[in-house]
Order: structure tokens, then C-alpha cells, then sequence
């Protein structure tokens, strides 16, 4: 169900984004116009990301098998990284031939009804679509759709910029649809850079603040944990892994420590969707502490 639901909203982007991309182009080239020609190459990308999307969601959810003992729930990650790359490129290009015409002085384009409708029609169709993939990916905890929804958030406010430069070309002010490319691009890189660093964080294992913060807090409510250290957290797609030490009472029983443990990982199961823990129980002796501090174990 949870793996069906990501795959249709992914397909659904996917034909929103090929629908765009022909609309754009058909426009651009018979108007002339940097601004839409900018976004339809910036569809065209979005095209190649949703399809990463797509396939990148129907591998993320694969059970663990022998080669991938964690899942795979990183090729959400790298998916995201790869709509980062796109996205720098889409820029490198806009900024040339936005450079290049205001350099020329060749700012000329024609304005139409269409070029008005083709714009307006994505704004919607962005919306749409990006408030969908929201909801999806919060829902299941998903990066890879969570990276496509910010990515064409992101499309909403550069065809609003495109928009501003068309009706200030109706009114003889050419130059602004060249302008206007350029702060597109400005808001893609900004978009790019903050995708590429949270892709890169979870490929590197980068501890997540946030989730550490709640286990850190879920463990210190806890009666039956005296204390707790090496608390180790990453993620990997939609799954998060939780690796901790726990002090309890020494004159538990080996049933009574198995029972806390199972409490623990409930509590954090509830706590974190998708999470596994994995708890080293250890006695709360002070010599058993002692050691543990000068490295040795006992």
C-alpha cells in the first residue's frame, strides 16, 4: 500500500513534468522568449528528476537481502543528489544565454496570450503536484519525494519570476525576461545547494540533530534507564537506525533486562517511523563504569 502510494504520486509528476516541458518549448520557441525558454529547459531536467523519482521510490522500499544489509533506502538519497546536479546544470545554461543577450543588447521578444497562459498553467500545475508529493512524503517519511516536492516548489516562484518578466515586456521593458532568467537561476542554486547538502549528509552518515535530540530525550523519561552512552543515529531513505548503551539495575534479571529492552525499542519504534534499534545493555556498577571509561571492556 505504503510502496503503491509513493510509485502513483511519482508517475503522476512524471506526466505533469512531460506536459510541462512540451507546453514550455512549443511556447518559448515561437515567442522567442530567454525567461520561458529557460523554464522549459528547467522542465526538461525536472522530467529526467521525476523519473529518477519514480524508480528511485520503487527500489528505496526493497526488503534487506544479503548484499544490502540495510535496505536500500539510500537510492532515495542519491536520487536527490542527482536532482542537485540537474539543477546546477540548468543554471550554468541560463545564466549564459541570459549573460550573453543583455551583453548583446538582443533582448527582443514577443509577447502573446500564450506565453501568459503556458506560465500561469504551470504555476498551477507546480502547486498541484508539489503539495501532493508533500503530503506523500511526509506521510512515509520519504527523501527522494521530499527533494521533488522542494524541487518544484521551487519552479512555482522562478515561472512567477518569468511571469514578471513577461509583463514588463509587454510594456517595452525587454530586458527584464533576461533579468528575470537570471534571478531563476539564482533560486535554483539556492534550492540546489540545500538539496545537495541534505542528500550528502545521509550518503555520509551524518548524525540527524533532530532525531538525536527526541531518542535523547525518549531515554532520559525512561525510570529504567539509570544512564546511556554511545548513542549512535543515521538514516538511510525512510529508515533510521538507533544503536545505543544502556545502564540498568545490576540485580536485574537476564528476563527483567530482555523485558526493558523491548520496552525501549517499542517506545523509539513509536517515536521514529520506520526505525531500527539495536540496545547493548550494561550494569550501573561503578566499577563496571570506571572501566568502561578508561576503554576497557568488561
Amino acid at each position: 500500500m505504503m510502496k503503491n502510494e509513493k510509485k502513483k504520486v511519482a508517475l503522476l509528476s512524471v506526466f505533469a513534468a512531460i506536459f510541462l516541458t512540451g507546453f514550455k518549448m512549443i511556447i518559448g520557441i515561437l515567442t522567442g522568449s530567454l525567461g520561458i525558454l529557460s523554464e522549459a529547459l528547467h522542465s526538461t531536467l525536472d522530467l529526467v528528476a521525476a523519473v529518477i523519482t519514480f524508480f528511485s521510490v520503487s527500489i528505496s522500499d526493497k526488503p534487506a537481502d544479503k548484499e544490502h544489509n540495510y535496505g536500500h533506502g539510500k537510492i532515495e538519497n542519491f536520487s536527490a543528489l542527482i536532482e542537485t546536479l540537474l539543477l546546477l546544470i540548468t543554471c550554468i545554461w541560463i545564466v549564459y544565454e541570459a549573460v550573453s543577450r543583455l551583453a548583446s543588447g538582443n533582448t527582443h521578444i514577443e509577447v502573446n496570450a500564450w506565453s501568459y497562459i503556458v506560465v500561469i498553467s504551470a504555476i498551477v500545475i507546480d502547486v498541484t503536484r508539489s503539495r501532493a508529493l508533500y503530503k506523500v512524503a511526509k506521510k512515509h517519511n520519504s527523501q527522494a519525494l521530499e527533494a521533488d516536492a522542494l524541487h518544484f516548489s521551487t519552479d512555482i516562484w522562478s515561472s512567477a519570476v518569468v511571469l514578471l518578466g513577461l509583463i514588463c515586456a509587454n510594456f517595452g521593458l525587454y530586458l527584464a525576461d533576461s533579468v528575470a532568467a537570471l534571478l531563476v537561476a539564482a533560486l535554483v542554486v539556492f534550492v540546489s545547494l540545500k538539496l545537495g547538502k541534505k542528500a550528502i549528509d545521509v550518503l555520509l552518515d551524518t548524525a540527524p540533530q533532530n532525531t538525536i535530540h527526541l531518542v535523547e530525550e525518549k531515554l532520559l523519561s525512561m525510570p529504567e534507564v539509570k544512564s546511556y552512552h554511545d548513542l549512535k543515529i543515521r538514516s538511510a531513505g525512510a529508515n533510521t537506525f538507533i544503536k545505543v548503551n544502556v545502564h540498568l539495575e545490576p540485580d536485574l534479571s537476564l528476563m527483567q533486562v530482555h523485558e526493558i529492552c523491548d520496552k525501549i525499542e517499542r517506545e523509539l519504534n513509536n517515536l521514529i517511523s520506520r526505525s531500527e534499534v539495536s540496545i547493548h545493555a550494561e550494569p550501573e556498577e561503578e566499577n563496571h563504569i570506571k572501566t568502561e571509561n578508561m576503554g576497557v571492556c568488561k
